[in-house]
């Protein structure tokens, strides 16, 4: 009877845990869009080559696609629960190759990634013509060339378009950007061929425009100005010829500001600057351009996005329809502040470790640079004057470099506010005076260079300080007193005389020579012996007294070596 029992309760938990699978729940798939995703299939090859941003480790993703099965449960397949259509297709880092599809006529899908393999040819509006409600298309990192067709300005529910780090060139469609654009959020063409001048854009739509490593040329268009939802401006690696954007000032929501690496000129007048605010700023960069001038306290004033509490923690990623069904794409809606709509792979932490790989491994391991992400990079160029002492009230700054300038005066002690920095780099300047002692307590701080600038007098021990490197000091011939556990020149002592000869000395040289030859090589021996030993200590944390331990009964031993040589010599 109990051996009845067991098998009753065991077959009604099989039973029970049968419904519950995530595969009963999932929706039956549409014949004829089973048939569309085979077609697909065996129109792209696949290589056994693997993007860089992929694990190469992972399989294509069309090898569990076969009619056998529901497609709503294929790898890359989201169906909707309620009419059972595709709506999402994601094929990222699924080792394609060929040419794009000729068209795909999944008319309710919403979501179409095809990222990350290497596709070619040339996107063409028969592609895309029956996917009216497309809302993101991520077509970036393959090898697609010629331009971009006009035809996507008409696709009135787009609201995010990747096409980055491909080969396509000519020039943006103005359709693409105008004040008609109701919906598209998202527009990221970095690191293509484009050229020509600037586009224009004024939809007040736009959050995201990422131009940045391509051949634009000319002024950046004031039309900008009146995309007033716009967050992420990156405009960095093309040949722009312009001043300060101060304009740009006016947008309540510009969070990420990046002009680096083109041939922006004049300096940052504070009477223009004055009249906007900058004040949700988080991330600017102006680095290598040929801006002049001082910079003025206004403008870091305003930065009041970089000041304590004014930032938000990110908040939690909001569940999805798609995380139904373990094979979905996961698109990252994580980023509130940034995005209206989710889309995969938010570009703008792509900017943010694109950045830190461009610091030592120590400040890339920090965490927190990927949730509070705050710099100032205003290196290589012409600023000149004195470093703003108002730049201490920028409490929650990450990173600041004011590197390869012309600034002057002394370093502002009032930095030691700046409690969450984590990079400072202020080398290559014509800075003076002594560093201030209270820097040790930046407890934060992974990264200091101070190198190649005029500063004199003790360089401060303790805490972080006796972390950094004697690179971060090199070249300024006025510092000493280098703080252990690092090398450093001291000053120089004077030689000692040098001993007389007297002749009785010259008697006894002959019956020394051969011990004072050996007690040369025991000092040599020695010194190597000690210095070797202080480098242990210096990187290991080991007390001074072992090392002298050490060395005093190793040089003993040496004294009584050769003492019984020369007593062998008799």
């Amino acid at each position: 009877m109990g051996r009845i029992l067991l098998v009753l309760l065991l077959f009604y938990f099989h039973v029970n845990s049968s419904t519950y699978s995530p595969h009963s729940s999932a929706p039956l798939c549409l014949p004829e869009e089973s048939s569309v995703l085979l077609q697909l299939k065996n129109t792209l090859s696949l290589d056994s080559k693997v993007s860089d941003s992929c694990n190469s480790t992972s399989p294509a993703k069309t090898n569990s696609w076969n009619e056998t099965t529901n497609c709503c449960l294929w790898e890359g397949v989201t169906c909707d629960n309620d009419t059972a259509h595709v709506i999402a297709l994601d094929l990222s880092c699924s080792w394609l190759v060929g040419s794009l599809p000729p068209n795909i006529t999944l008319v309710n899908l919403v979501h179409l990634d095809l990222s990350s393999n290497t596709l070619s040819g040339v996107i063409t509006s028969e592609l895309l013509a029956e996917l009216k409600s497309l809302e993101t298309l991520d077509l970036s990192n393959n090898n697609l060339t010629g331009e971009i067709p006009a035809f996507l300005c008409r696709m009135g529910s787009l609201e995010v378009l990747d096409l980055s780090i491909n080969n396509l060139g000519g020039n943006i469609p103005t359709c693409l950007g105008s004040a008609y654009q109701r919906r598209l959020s998202t527009i990221d063409i970095q690191m293509n061929k484009f050229q020509g001048k600037f586009p224009d854009f004024a939809s007040e739509y736009l959050q995201i425009l990422a131009l940045n490593d391509n051949q634009f040329e000319g002024l950046l268009p004031r039309s900008l100005a009146k995309c007033t939802s716009l967050a992420f401006l990156n405009v960095a690696n093309n040949t722009l010829n312009d001043t300060f954007p101060h304009w740009l000032g006016s947008l309540p929501d510009l969070k990420v500001l990046v002009l680096r690496s083109n041939r922006f000129h004049g300096g940052l007048i504070e009477n223009e600057i004055a009249s906007y605010s900058f004040s949700s700023l988080e991330v600017i960069d102006l680095s290598e351009n040929m801006f002049t001038g001082s910079l003025p306290t206004i403008f870091f004033q305003n930065l009041t996005a970089m000041k304590s509490g004014s930032i938000p923690s990110p908040p939690a990623p909001p569940v999805t329809e798609a995380a139904s069904n373990p094979n979905a794409p996961v698109f990252n809606c994580s980023v509130g502040n940034l995005y209206r709509s989710c889309m995969p792979d938010p570009i703008y932490w792509n900017y943010v470790e694109v950045v830190i790989k461009r610091f030592p491994q120590k400040l890339r391991v920090s965490n927190s640079l990927k949730y509070r992400f705050t710099i100032i990079d205003f290196s290589k160029n012409r600023f000149d004057g004195r470093i703003p002492e108002v730049l201490g009230e920028l409490d929650s700054l990450k990173v600041l470099n004011l590197s390869s300038n012309h600034l002057t005066g002394s370093i502002p002690p009032l930095l030691v506010h700046m409690a969450a920095i984590e990079s400072l780099d202020l080398s290559s300047n014509n800075l003076g005076g002594q560093i201030p002692p209270d820097l040790v307590y930046l407890a934060s701080l992974a990264v200091l260079n101070l190198s190649h600038n005029n500063l004199v007098g003790p360089i401060p021990q303790g805490m972080q300080f006796n972390t950094f490197d004697i690179d971060s000091y090199s070249g300024n011939p006025g510092l000493w007193d280098c703080p252990l556990p690092i090398k450093c020149k001291r000053f120089p002592q004077p030689p000692p005389d040098p001993p007389r000869i007297t002749d009785q000395d010259e008697e006894d040289d002959s019956q020394i020579s051969f011990s004072w030859k050996a007690a040369m090589m025991g000092y040599g021996s020695g010194v190597v012996l000690g210095l070797s030993m202080g480098y242990i200590v210096f990187t290991t944390g080991r007390p001074w007294w072992i090392v002298r331990k050490i060395e005093r009964d190793w040089q003993k031993n040496v004294t009584n070596w050769i003492r019984r040589l020369q007593g062998r010599r008799k």
